[in-house]
């Protein structure tokens, strides 16, 4: 009854995402002028995400290929699954974001409210956060449904060994298979997104407003449209991959982990406590969405203020809360039937998991209220950036660094306080009910960082049309609180990202002692004895030389991923800013606004330049745990995972919100809110500097990291059998 109940929870959420995207659709694109420029913008986001679909298909087809040959048939299809799930969820995205654009500018022109404008943005930014969240549940859903309960992997959990003598868990394998799909396709997505988007956006504010003196999205500039398709295949459909690849993970890891522990416990758990585990998580998503579609038709249908950030954070609230509500009924519901409790770690009986959810999604409000203290024009830290301006572009820079840097405390000391709290109150299985409670309402989470790309998207039409400095004023406020959410998307996805890869961690160190203790566990004469087996396993792994190594090694490979995006950034925006020079020098009457810029030729160069850069950091994230897995064994790969987060949580803070900073400081110059300067004079150049700089790492480096710590995790679990049995040194 459960799974159907789920299945009916993602079907309705998609039904809505359809009502909403028809009731946008409805609306008025404006002028013939408008419409076009629209068209252009919606030519160029279909042509790249096409184009980036037929790249990634061979690469989609040798993993699954290869993984249905060396472990299951079933671990490829869930693969492919989850892949379909994940490339959908980015094409929805995308075309809502591109029919709902032109139609914010026009509500902006024709209305001149800032309310009736939000709304219609944020009605578009729903239908992809309705969608990522209803796709994910589906498909995870439908394999649960189908492997789990139709080929009985679900009600008879045991370790079985195929063909080439590999031993492994069939329905653990089959949700990672889900996973790892959606994983490598939010990392195809969101590193060829961002290097597509940032590249534009830099030779667009570079030659633009440092060289000519041009106004943001100005129509003389061959970049603008580049630019404003780069925001809906990297802020878009980059970002719907990306929050669904990161739902899923934190899904899974719970799911994962209560799998791999049932061998190792099975003398004091029975399978339906095991079951209970299993569908807890997919219901408390499920009802997390049913809490999503409530918050989203609240702000839909209240009466709008003055600040968009208020009625944008009421709908997470009442979102959040209502989760909180649904949570409480689904724990006693799932285990409140079962007395001994306590082996597991629930310390608490039935309400552990509550308590547990309840942890992640505090924490989830506290890393995202920090990312926005420190990227904000609000707060004082982006507002001291924006007055050091006044000395020079080096200040800025150092300034902005020195933010980011600064920003990793907070966040990181309260995504410790929830380990250490989750743990207590629910055990390793707590800790991965944390990060799915930050995540547990992501529909509306989604829909408010989908917003952001809208709105910018917006004024970019709004300025191109030349629909006047009223309409833009309104477009520039929804725009700057679009980077203020879009900064908070990321703290979330960040802390939910290091707990779901803590829970992984834990599952892959089980899968290793699972394959280890086969012949064990039918021979100890207790549990405990099992157990005390286990632990001095556990510690000899982690004192291990070969895992101590690979954290060092690991460890780097943030740095070593965010390096090779930010790389690529740079050579396809040298190539963007070389054109772009070319067309102000041989198009007669550009500067004058008398010839018509070669759009498509800057649209060409993105295009083409992304799908070329991508496969190189995206290939580094899914191959190396298996090339030093095979080299070094299962001990290496685990100190790898262990690397892997720490230096890539405090990188991708650290970008996020020096990128974030350096945005919306200059854009409170830009807007007069702060009086720091004035428009193309030494300071407003230094800020456009500084968001240059930021841009590749706050929209391309960052956000990837997270996508690569999950991968590597995934990949591991699903390799961890192979490691053990052939590895080289």
């Amino acid at each position: 009854m459960h799974i159907w109940w789920i299945l009916a929870t993602s079907v309705i959420a998609l039904l809505y995402a359809s009502f909403n995207y028809s009731s946008v659709k409805k609306r008025r694109e404006g002028t013939k002028e408008m419409s076009e420029i629209a068209h252009f913008i919606r030519e160029g986001a279909r042509t790249f995400l096409s184009d980036e679909a037929k790249a990634v298909l061979k690469t989609a087809t040798l993993v699954a290929v290869v993984i249905s040959m060396v472990i299951s048939w079933h671990v490829g299809v869930s693969f492919i699954l989850g892949a379909i799930m994940s490339m959908l969820a980015a094409y929805i995205g995308m075309k809502s974001a591109t029919i709902t654009n032109v139609r914010v500018a026009n509500a902006a022109r024709t209305t001149g409210n800032l309310t009736d404008s939000l709304k219609i943005a944020y009605a578009g930014g729903s239908v992809m956060g309705l969608s990522v969240a209803g796709l994910a549940i589906l498909g995870l859903g439908s394999v649960y449904l189908v492997f789990g309960k139709f080929l009985g992997q679900a009600t008879d959990i045991k370790i079985v060994t195929n063909w080439i003598g590999i031993n492994y868990i069939p329905f653990a394998m089959s949700i990672s298979g889900y996973a790892l799909g959606s994983s490598l396709i939010a990392m195809f997505n969101r590193v060829g997104g961002g290097i597509y988007t940032k590249a534009a956006d830099m030779a667009a504010d570079l030659v633009g407003k440092t060289e000519l003196n041009l106004p943001e999205d100005d129509p003389r500039n061959p970049a603008a449209i580049a630019d404003n398709v780069g925001d809906n295949v990297g802020d878009i459909a980059g970002l719907g991959s990306d929050l669904l690849e990161s739902f899923v993970g934190s899904i899974v890891a719970a799911m994962v982990l209560a799998i791999y522990m049932f061998p190792i416990y099975q003398q004091k758990a029975d399978l339906a406590l095991v079951k209970s585990m299993l569908l807890f998580p997919l219901s408390l998503a499920a009802s997390g969405l049913i809490a999503s579609i409530i918050g989203i038709l609240f702000v839909l249908n209240k009466k709008g203020s003055s600040e968009p950030l208020h009625d944008l954070d009421a709908g997470l609230w009442l979102s959040a809360i209502i989760t909180l509500g649904f949570g409480t009924m689904l724990s006693y519901i799932f285990f409140g039937k079962f007395q001994d409790l306590n082996s597991f770690g629930f310390r608490y009986g039935w309400y552990s998991p509550w308590g547990a959810m309840t942890v992640g999604i505090i924490v989830g409000m506290f890393v995202g209220y920090w990312a926005e203290y420190y990227t904000s024009d609000r707060y004082h830290p982006t507002q001291s950036l924006c007055f050091k301006s006044t000395s020079g572009v080096g200040l800025v820079i150092t300034s902005g660094i020195s933010l980011g840097m600064r920003s990793t405390f907070l966040p990181i000391i309260t995504i410790v306080i929830g380990i250490l709290s989750a743990s207590y109150i629910a055990g390793l299985y707590g800790i991965a009910i944390a990060a799915l409670g930050m995540l547990s309402f992501v529909a509306a989470s989604v829909s408010v960082d989908s917003y952001g790309p809208i709105a910018d998207n917006a004024g970019g039409i709004s300025e191109m049309a030349g629909l006047g400095e009223s309409v833009r004023k309104i477009t520039d406020k929804l725009d700057s609180v679009g980077n203020t959410t879009a900064a908070i998307g990321k703290g979330f996805a960040m802390g939910s990202a290091v707990l779901a890869a803590l829970s992984l961690f834990a599952s892959y160190i089980f899968s290793q002692l699972s394959a280890d203790a086969i012949s064990e566990i039918g021979k100890m004469a207790s549990g405990s004895n099992l157990l005390h087996t286990i632990g001095e396993k556990a510690r000899m792994f982690l004192t291990d030389a070969k895992t101590i190594s690979g954290v060092l090694f690991g460890g780097s490979l943030p740095y070593l991923f965010a390096a090779m995006i930010t790389d690529s950034v740079t050579e396809a925006a040298k190539a963007m800013i070389e054109e772009v020079r070319r067309q102000f020098e041989k198009i007669p009457g550009i500067s004058e606004g008398k010839g018509k810029p070669d759009y498509n030729r800057c649209i060409a160069i993105s295009n083409r330049q992304a799908l070329k850069e991508m496969k190189k950091p995206s290939f580094l994230a899914l191959f190396t745990p298996v090339v030093v897995g095979f080299l070094f064994g299962p001990e290496f790969v685990g100190g790898l995972l262990i690397g892997a987060v720490v230096s890539g949580s405090l990188v991708a803070i650290t970008m996020a919100n020096s990128g974030g900073a350096w945005d919306n400081a200059k854009k409170s110059l830009e807007s007069g809110k702060l009086e720091c300067g004035e428009k193309g004079r030494e300071e407003h150049k230094a800020l456009v500097v500084g968001d240059t700089v930021g841009d590749p790492l706050k929209d391309a480096a960052g956000p990837s990291i997270n996508i690569l710590i999950k991968i590597m995790s995934i990949v591991s679990i699903i390799m961890a059998s192979l490691f053990v049995k052939y590895h080289l040194f």
